[in-house]
């Protein structure tokens, strides 16, 4: 009898052995997953910061691009009132 209960207890102790060997590895995983999820939002927020500055810097350039229109016409309107006051005289 002894020697079945002695079994019983080994075999009992290999089974919880395997369970912590596979939770542990389970962790692993679970822990290197995550090490790569937080890795890609850390790309993920650069490139956002990135292309916020980009579109930043496209607006600043629209706008400027607008202003330049803006005043070329305002001259373009000028010339041509002055091309018609000396052709009117």
């Amino acid at each position: 009898m002894p020697a079945k209960t002695v079994k019983a207890a080994i075999d009992e102790l290999k089974n919880a052995v395997q369970s912590l060997e596979n939770a542990i590895d389970s962790r692993f995983d679970r822990e290197r997953y995550l090490g790569e999820f937080e890795g890609e939002v850390r790309r993920v927020n650069t490139d956002r910061s990135r292309l916020a500055q980009e579109l930043d810097q496209s607006q600043f350039r629209a706008n400027r691009l607008e202003e330049v229109n803006r005043e070329v016409s305002r001259r373009l309107v000028t010339a041509m009132e002055t091309i018609r006051a000396v052709l009117d005289r």
